[in-house]
């Protein structure tokens, strides 16, 4: 007998739709989506009465209409596993993704040892698929031990579709100064139909300048990711593949990619942008009163920035939401470590900020965090509420206050720079192939 379960009296919200009812899952996919009429109650009686299981939107809160979602889809995590297990480890980054409603996770490479060929994607991959909790698609570095001296793994990997994953590639951290060794890593990217993520941190000889002059911190990162977006792009356009810039956080950057998505980006070059919670939401000036706990890759910007990247949400520049989670210890943070837990925040940070009759609305939040990701990924089975996609669902109450407290994360990382703070929406349950994989306590 088919495995059935049926999620009744939500509201149920996707990129497309916004409507109240049911949805019935067989099996781990989708079977049917039931908005509610005056004769859904009677047509929902035959699933009811052959479901394994019954979850009910009222139950679960009374007096308060919950919210069912596609499951989040983060292109950009920091798992520490392999080689760092007192920062974080594929079961702790698991459990936090699942509390924080992802279902499907790019981690990137920078472990010990770095991720630079197919086995070792393979092995991180395999750990995961018998955990069980999430879908994760370790990234592959592009040159090897991520030293920028020859390329990685990359060019013995067989052509897409004959392999379902790596589904991203990316240098993390470390950009390749090399223009040529980036050339052909870019032009590998499109022979196999990836993406590559740039963290746009290479900021050549003006950012060395800077640095050198004792510039601060603040303006010469501003250079580096600049010029590193700008160079990206342009040897994007070079290789003809897909640049996907991660983690923006400058007005400069964010306008760059605008004018290159309205005029020059096309079937064969394409180019695609995340901005982090963090971004949207703090500045330098939050970095401050944070200090040590304040410190990210790229740093908190100006109001200015933060008012751009709020714009390129709005007019659809900036194509996803990404946490870039990245766990470390309080020794670490307080030496400097820079990067932030983000998995069991990321939702409520983006509701909080974004969701405002001014704004935007969930429907569009599901975009950025759901749908989008998923398509840049080459996912088309998941980030939408569909008959046929894969039940990768969360249960929202995306009204109910919480308060950041990093002590009962279940990642392993407690640097948060929200600690403290009130943040609204919480995810209640996560299912993950239709079994559900998170109940909030």
């Amino acid at each position: 007998m088919p495995m059935k379960t049926v999620l009744q009296h939500l509201r149920i919200i996707d990129e497309a739709a916004d409507i109240y009812g049911a949805v019935v899952i067989e099996d781990g996919i989708i079977r049917e989506v039931i908005a509610a009429d005056n004769q859904w109650e009677e047509r929902l009686v035959p699933q009811r009465n052959t479901a394994a299981r019954i979850i009910d939107g009222r139950m679960m809160r009374p007096g308060q209409v919950l919210t069912l979602m596609p499951a989040l889809v983060d292109l950009h995590a920091h798992f520490r596993d392999p080689g760092f297990p007192d920062k974080e480890t594929l079961e702790s980054a698991s459990l936090a993704a699942v509390a924080g409603g992802y279902g499907t996770v790019v981690c990137m490479a920078n472990t010990k040892a770095v991720i630079d060929t197919l086995e070792k994607a393979q092995v991180l991959k395999a750990r995961s698929d018998r955990l069980g909790l999430i879908d994760l698609y370790p990234v592959m570095a592009l040159t090897q031990d991520m030293a920028g001296r020859e390329l990685s793994g990359i060019t013995r990997v067989p052509a897409i579709p004959a392999l379902p994953f790596p589904r991203m590639l990316s240098e993390d951290g470390r950009d390749v100064a090399d223009d040529r060794l980036l050339l052909g890593a870019f032009r590998e990217a499109r022979r196999l139909g990836l993406p590559v993520s740039c963290h746009c941190d290479a900021g050549g000889p003006e950012a060395e300048e800077a640095k050198c002059a004792g510039k601060p911190r603040e303006f010469w990162s501003r250079i580096e990711e600049n010029v590193a977006t700008r160079r990206a792009i342009a040897l994007g356009k070079q290789a003809q593949c897909h640049v996907h810039i991660a983690h923006v956080s400058t007005k400069e950057a964010v306008e760059l990619i605008r004018e290159t998505k309205l005029n020059e980006a096309g079937d064969s070059f394409t180019l695609s942008c995340e901005a982090a919670p963090h971004h949207l939401t703090l500045t330098e000036e939050d970095a401050c009163v944070l200090g040590a706990w304040g410190r990210v890759n790229p740093p908190l910007r100006t109001e200015a920035d933060r008012q751009a990247l709020i714009a390129a949400i709005l007019d659809g520049t900036i194509d996803a939401i990404a946490t870039d989670h990245a766990p470390h210890t309080e020794t670490d943070k307080i030496a400097g470590a820079p990067g932030f837990t983000g998995l069991e925040t990321g939702f409520a940070v983006a509701r909080t900020e974004l969701v405002r009759e001014d704004r935007l609305d969930l429907r569009r939040l599901s975009s950025l965090m759901s749908a989008a990701p998923a398509r840049i990924l080459g996912l088309g089975d998941r980030g939408r509420i569909t008959p046929g996609n894969r039940a990768d669902l969360i249960i929202v109450d995306s009204n109910a206050p919480q308060l950041v407290n990093p002590g009962v994360f279940k990642s392993r990382g407690k640097n948060s720079p929200f600690k403290g703070q009130e943040l609204r929406g919480t995810v209640l349950m996560t299912l993950h192939g239709g079994r559900v994989v998170f109940e909030a306590e």
